[in-house]
């Protein structure tokens, strides 16, 4: 594993646990060379898994798709990392639990907006914007007073 400062291969496992889920490992490490400490997952990708789009269409599951989207809905949120890492893995398991190896479009991003309600409501806000294709501001308006009303006016 190279090291994400100083690009050295010469690291060391700190710690290691199983993840959250039950289906991923977490190892803290460090460089040998700059000390720098570090987290990486490790989980088992299937290669078999395809994704069906709303058209009928289907295509080869790209997990750095899945992390890009939310990316740019947590940018700029105190969000670290490893808690996005945790909710894809989270979000696969729930997939393949219930559809084996084809997964619906509508549910990953189901699953995804109901992991980000829970984690950050802006975050979730912003990918529903983009997963919903609001139309105007009104249907925006009208996701929001609803995210308002099922957490209670608590605010993030």
């Amino acid at each position: 594993m190279r090291c994400p400062k100083c690009t050295s291969i010469e690291t060391k496992v700190l710690d290691t646990r199983t993840g959250k889920n039950e289906t991923s490992i977490r190892r803290r490490r460090e460089c040998l060379d700059c000390g720098y400490r570090f987290t990486t997952i490790e989980e088992v990708l299937r290669a078999d898994l395809q994704v069906v789009k709303r058209d009928g269409r289907r295509e080869d599951f790209d997990r750095a798709k899945m992390l890009g989207g939310l990316k740019k809905a947590v940018e700029k949120r105190p969000i670290d990392v490893m808690q996005i890492e945790m909710l894809v893995a989270d979000v696969l398991s729930a997939l393949e639990n219930e559809f084996d190896h084809e997964f619906p479009a509508k549910a990953i991003g189901e699953q995804i907006m109901m992991r980000l309600k829970h984690l950050d409501q802006i975050a979730y806000v912003r990918y529903a914007s983009v997963y919903k294709d609001f139309r105007d501001l009104s249907e925006l308006a009208q996701e929001i007073n609803e995210l308002k009303s099922s957490s209670g006016n608590a605010t993030t």
